[in-house]
């Protein structure tokens, strides 16, 4: 029988912008060198746990990094074989965490991905596939512990991400797809407002949410203080959905500016959230959805999710 110690940890970090560790940080034991100059080369550091998650730096680096640990197999005939079975079984247990931990993702408002399972064959699909294909990056032994880690990693967008299948599946369902405009179940009001002048021409937005509870999800709207829908990925085009998702994340107005100039914007409109509808969906002030609702009538920029979210 194999023993195993779980220790499943979500590694977190700002895309070419890595965190110094601190006396707070979870890290990987010392005698674990490879995973460790993998970590380092990758500008990565660990600062998930157990019990814990960091949704924020998932979405910030795009992508969702875990490790297992397993001990050897007392049983194993030779050192050899004792080895490879505690690699095998701890990237059994990185693969398993991972499951549990997209399970945990929402979906649409306070729609969790678990719940989204129970209704949807759809959801259940794309999570099962996305988890077989989860990529084993790294596996180390400690001779001195007995002790196997893996360190596996899954991307949020692109060809392989998780968040990209899920969207896939979305457009191609019908009663899915529907969800993403709904409030509790009921069709949410569309923003309807005349456009009105503006002294500048904006080509993206920012919504500074840094005092609501918000985090990032699959699916993130914005709504008007009346629950009227503003922003919501069905106005976003399939392609720029599936390969950059609904929005960038950050933590700060600078670097949304940023991450928004990576994708050509030069002059985005900065608004505050002043509410919210769930933990994903934001609500801006009266006068910001006539500003938001003008600006993209002659930018266009929310058909290209040009827009960026800056969190806690």
């Amino acid at each position: 029988m194999k023993k195993l110690l779980v220790a499943v940890l979500l590694t977190a970090g700002l895309a070419g912008n890595g965190h110094a560790a601190d006396e707070n940080s979870i890290q990987i034991d010392e005698t674990f060198t490879k995973a460790k100059t993998w970590l380092s080369q990758q500008n990565l550091t660990l600062t998930g746990s157990p019990s814990g998650r960091d949704d924020n730096a998932a979405f910030q680096q795009e992508a969702i990094i875990f490790f297992g640990e397993s001990v050897g197999n007392p049983d194993a005939r030779t050192p050899a074989q004792r080895e490879q079975g505690a690699k095998r079984a701890a990237v059994v247990v990185a693969q398993r965490a991972v499951a549990e931990y997209l399970n945990g993702f929402a979906l649409v408002g306070d729609t969790l991905v678990k719940d989204g399972m129970l209704q949807y064959d759809t959801v259940r699909s794309a999570v099962a596939g996305i988890v077989k294909g989860v990529q084993v990056v790294v596996q180390d032994y400690s001779k001195e512990k007995d002790t196997a880690i893996a360190i596996v990693k899954l991307g949020m967008h692109g060809p392989k991400g998780f968040a990209s299948a899920i969207y896939e599946k979305m457009f191609k369902d019908p009663d899915l797809k529907k969800t993403l405009t709904e409030v509790d179940g009921k069709q949410a009001l569309k923003y309807k407002h005349s456009v009105e002048p503006l002294e500048e021409k904006y080509d993206g937005l920012i919504i500074d949410a840094t005092e609501q509870n918000f985090k990032p999800a699959l699916i993130n709207r914005i709504f008007s203080t009346k629950k009227e829908l503003l922003y919501d990925p069905s106005k976003v085009s399939q392609k720029v959905l599936v390969e950059q998702g609904c929005g960038e994340y950050t933590n700060s107005v600078d670097k949304a500016r940023a991450a928004l100039g990576s994708r050509g914007v030069k002059n985005p409109l900065v608004v505050k959230a002043v509410g919210t509808v769930s933990a994903a969906d934001l609500q801006v002030s009266d006068e910001d959805a006539v500003t938001i609702f003008s600006a993209n009538q002659k930018g266009n920029f929310l058909a290209g999710a040009k827009v960026a979210f800056v969190l806690k």
